[in-house]
């Protein structure tokens, strides 16, 4: 069968001898656990994605076909791999940047790989969907009566919360591109706005130190304010549908540098957690039941919850400023619950609750939950914070403040926005430095990743947002627009919409 490959990659008037002329290398196929694939094979260094894709797929007798991205590393010499087949034991390989875009001959050439020792191919699954590349703008969305400070989608990406300087949270209908209903009752700038797994409550939190939730089919308000911290609200998170069926949980951080676990049916407080030292910037609520919490303390802390107990403290070593971000490598799957690209409904009740349970065991197999954090010190680290204290890799490059950090929806990229005006993208696995996306003229604010992980968008100061592409690493859509600072991305989890939020008052709404 691989002749058969071969053979069909040769077909076409006088381009096979062009081909040919390219030459032919012993590689090997590795997964990025280090499992081998197959013998070695002599690969003509025309063959590109498709044909190793073929050939791949063939290898490992797949019933469906997979698409898989594929990176190259030199080899080991014969005593190292020798010593390995001895050991029998699989290790996790780094993947690093070497990724087959065009062809083999190409990426050999560029990242001057060494053709004397037989090649590793390491390859990735990727996502059997694609997402479109966002291109245009298709609605400038106006109501707010100022600045949009935070912009958050419906789990199921058909509908789309909008919170503004204006004081009110505005809920809008994607299809249409119309408002839905105006939510008002807070008194102060609206930080952030949070759908519920299932979707059908949203929580917002403000600069009048209150949280407020809302019917997210309505607009109605539920119950009343919950108004037990005494600074602003910095970051709102729920609890996963997987741990939390009835979806009624969720944590509040508050500059006052306080957590507090809240019931919204109930409206009242579960547990209070008080540990840090100065204002809490980012909460993640993880798959596994542990909450997370960054602070300007320096410190990120690591929760039970609902046991009112802290397991750990991530901090030596650790940042020596304060911590803005936080991002799990299993938090797409967490929002999106049990919503995939395709389904957007469900029958019953426990038929949601169980698709949400599935998709994250499927997820996690194999994986554990990791965590990264940014920080004002200009640096990222890398955690595996339900076993330990110490952090995986230090990631260093950025020259000004982090200001966010993000996992891909596969959890194998990080891509980090500064202050500086790059976005930086590095290995979800080992940390290890991959690119640096340079073209914005101003601090990148945001960043928000497509749902097969191929492309990020990214908004900043100087009122561009730009879309990149992860494999070719280069800008892939330069998309200008607003009038001002862009404040707020988000990518809808079904891939179809893209919406940003500006200091000029408008909510645009950009697709394919």
């Amino acid at each position: 069968w691989p002749v058969s490959v071969m053979k069909r990659t040769a077909k076409g008037g006088g381009e096979p001898d062009a081909k040919r002329e390219k030459g032919s290398c012993i590689a090997r196929f590795f997964s990025e656990t280090g499992e081998e694939a197959g013998p070695e094979l002599s690969l003509p260094l025309h063959l590109g994605t498709e044909e190793l894709n073929t050939l791949l797929n063939q290898l490992l007798s797949n019933d469906e076909e997979t698409p898989y991205a594929f990176f190259v590393k030199e080899g080991e010499d014969a005593e190292t791999a020798q010593e390995e087949d001895r050991a029998g034991e699989s290790a996790p390989i780094d993947v690093g940047d070497a990724q087959v875009v065009e062809d083999l001959a190409n990426t050999i050439e560029k990242h001057s790989i060494s053709t004397e020792k037989t090649l590793r191919i390491v390859y990735q699954p990727q996502a059997l969907f694609r997402v479109r590349p966002i291109t245009r703008c298709t609605g400038s969305l106006q109501g707010h009566a100022d600045a949009v400070l935070h912009v958050h989608f419906s789990p199921d990406g058909q509908s789309l919360a909008s919170g503004s300087g204006d004081t009110t949270v505005r809920l809008w209908d994607i299809h249409t591109q119309t408002p839905i209903t105006v939510l008002k009752g807070h008194r102060n700038w609206i930080l952030r706005v949070a759908f519920s797994p299932d979707g059908k409550t949203i929580i917002s939190g403000s600069m009048d130190n209150s949280i407020r939730a809302w019917d997210a089919s309505t607009g109605k308000p539920i119950g009343k304010p919950m108004t037990l911290h005494t600074k602003w609200i910095t970051d709102l998170e729920w609890e996963p549908m997987h741990r939390n069926p009835e979806c009624s949980i969720f944590a509040s951080a508050s500059k006052d540098a306080t957590i507090r676990i809240w019931n919204v049916k109930t409206q009242r407080v579960m547990q209070s957690l008080s540990g840090h030292t100065a204002a809490v910037t980012a909460l993640r609520w993880g798959g596994e039941g542990l909450l997370y919490s960054a602070s300007q303390d320096r410190t990120i802390r690591v929760w039970s919850p609902h046991e009112r107990k802290l397991v750990r403290i991530l901090e030596r070593p650790g940042h020596a400023h304060w911590v803005n971000s936080l991002s799990l490598n299993n938090e797409f799957i967490l929002r999106s619950g049990p919503y995939d690209h395709k389904t957007t409904s469900f029958a019953t009740r426990d038929e949601m609750v169980e698709a949400a349970k599935s998709r994250y065991a499927k997820y996690m197999e194999g994986k554990k939950e990791l965590l990264v954090s940014g920080s004002d010190d200009h640096t990222l680290y890398l955690w595996s914070p339900t076993t330990g204290k110490q952090p995986i890799k230090r990631l260093t490059g950025h020259q000004q403040p982090v200001i966010q950090v993000v996992f891909s929806p596969d959890g194998r990229w990080i891509a980090s926005a500064s202050f500086d005006g790059s976005v930086r993208i590095w290995n979800g696995a080992s940390g290890s430095f991959v690119a640096t996306f340079r073209g914005h003229v101003g601090a990148v604010y945001k960043v928000a990743w497509s749902a097969d992980s191929r492309m990020l968008i990214s908004a900043s100061k100087d009122s561009t947002v730009k879309l990149w592409d992860i494999a070719r690493k280069k800008l892939r859509e330069d998309l200008p627009g607003h009038a001002d600072e862009v404040y707020a991305v988000d990518w809808s989890p079904d891939g179809v919409t893209v919406a940003t939020g500006s200091k000029d008052k408008l909510l645009k709404v950009w697709r394919h």
